[in-house]
């Protein structure tokens, strides 16, 4: 798990088993004033989810053990977490059926030009997390 700057904003979960994309996401989200935190599998997931208490999810569909739409089923049972919304980010067809509520879906490779950032920071903003200049 980690974090990143002295004065943070809302807080996103990072979930992915790529670390790449991790990283990816943790310096974009960093840079325009979130806190991170993050996990490479759903086991970890559950625990990074209980200890931080995001305010937004990304979640990765293909992951080993614990799949991303079998992470969100169990974690929309949390009673205190269940209204955290989801973006997924997977490099599979996305969005899955049993991902009902997502914010947004974006597809892998994550395309780093501005209509892909802009789409990632209008889903950000809908959900009422702030939005920084360069999202």
């Amino acid at each position: 798990m980690g974090k990143k700057g002295k004065e943070m904003g809302k807080k996103i979960l990072i979930l992915d088993d790529d670390p790449m994309i991790v990283d990816y996401l943790k310096d974009l989200f960093n840079d325009n004033g979130y806190e991170t935190c993050f996990a490479y599998n759903a086991e970890e997931g559950f625990d990074v989810l209980r200890n931080e208490k995001p305010d937004l999810i990304t979640l990765d569909l293909d992951m080993p053990k614990i799949t991303g739409p079998l992470f969100y089923v169990k974690f929309r049972k949390m009673e205190d977490l269940k209204d955290t919304p989801v973006i997924v980010i997977s490099g599979m067809h996305v969005p899955d059926r049993s991902i009902k509520k997502v914010v947004a879906a974006l597809e892998k490779p994550i395309d780093r030009t501005e209509p892909c950032v802009a789409r990632l920071g209008d889903a950000v903003s809908r959900d009422g997390l702030p939005v920084g200049g360069i999202l």
